[in-house]
């Protein structure tokens, strides 16, 4: 198979065959995604603070 057959097969595929999703299903499944890597963000932000409490307070003095 050539390059040239390739892409003609490639693109009666995607222009044919492939079923896009609307404009309103794009929108909301970015909305979903935000919502849920804020909510990833919002937990390794209280992990991450958590650990730095731990660390400062209990390492800390226990080594000083």
């Amino acid at each position: 198979m050539g390059l040239k057959t390739y892409v003609k097969e490639s693109y009666n595929e995607l222009a044919h065959k492939v079923s896009w999703p609307s404009a309103q299903e794009l929108q909301s499944s970015a909305i979903i995604v935000l919502i849920a890597t804020f909510i990833f963000a919002l937990i390794v932000l209280i992990m991450d603070f958590s650990f730095s409490l731990i660390m400062k307070d209990l390492i800390y003095k226990l080594l000083h």
